[in-house]
């Protein structure tokens, strides 16, 4: 996502979050996957070889305001209770008022690696409407030699209110996973892992303001800058992640029926 082809990392611009709006909403381009209770999947390079697939996802959350799906995926402190493919997040550092850059450990399904990320996050309240997007960045932080080090091209989610005192969630990623990936991965994480995952978030928007009550109510950083205690950094130590810097392992041989999905998933 480096401006205009360029190779300095950037703080996304109001064109930038317009153009990711554009991209949820859009039909164009998009192969259905999936689309039940709810629920709709969408594909993008859908080629026998390509692993490093664009996925957009798309859920009706009823009796959810915007504002609060919002605070969900802002909350880290919350996402342990409901985020079981998560293995650890934590923010690293500020950037400006509404950027950060971030870590994100991921539990892939057994016999796959654990994947991390390091990324830089933005985000923009548009009245009723809310974005959050993020792109791997190269910080002095160290990948971890029991994780693959993967690359978030773009990851972004859009909400949208639709009145009622609810919301659409969008939520739209192309991810370098870092490797040769089974066919059957691909295919398993928009039919069976997407699905689970929005329903989850959905799930986790409606038990949030009762979570919230009982846990520092009244402290919300991404919407309260003045309560961000993070230390600064500068763009000047970033630099953009690049894939064919990372370890790159072949993990196409493994069969689905070594596959081991956590109870969390179940």
């Amino acid at each position: 996502m480096s401006k205009g082809g360029g190779e300095m990392v950037y703080i996304p611009d109001d064109s930038d979050f317009n153009t990711f709006r554009d991209e949820c909403e859009s039909q164009e381009g998009w192969n259905s996957q999936y689309n039940k209770s709810g629920v709709a999947v969408w594909s993008q390079g859908h080629e026998e070889s390509k692993t490093i697939q664009k996925i957009k996802m798309q859920i009706a959350c009823r009796d959810v305001p915007p504002e609060t799906l919002y605070d969900v995926l802002h909350d880290t402190h919350y996402r342990k209770k409901w985020d079981s493919n998560m293995i650890e997040t934590y923010d690293i550092g500020r950037l400006t008022v509404n950027a950060d850059v971030g870590y994100y450990s991921w539990r892939c399904p057994s016999p796959l690696k654990n994947r991390d990320f390091v990324t830089l996050r933005s985000w923009l309240p548009l009245g009723n409407d809310y974005m959050i997007i993020n792109y791997s960045v190269k910080h002095p932080y160290p990948p971890r030699k029991d994780f693959v080090r993967a690359v978030s091209l773009q990851t972004g989610y859009l909400i949208k209110a639709t009145g009622n005192s609810g919301c659409i969630l969008y939520y739209l990623t192309q991810v370098d996973p870092r490797g040769s990936l089974p066919k059957w991965v691909v295919n398993k994480a928009s039919q069976y892992v997407a699905p689970k995952a929005m329903k989850k978030i959905y799930k986790a928007g409606l038990k949030y303001p009762e979570w919230k009550r009982k846990h520092n109510p009244d402290f919300k950083p991404w919407v309260y800058p003045e309560q961000n205690t993070l230390p600064s950094i500068s763009l000047a130590e970033l630099s953009l992640q690049h894939a064919d810097s990372l370890e790159n392992i072949d993990e196409s041989g493994l069969t689905e029926d070594k596959m081991c999905i956590s109870d969390g998933e179940a």
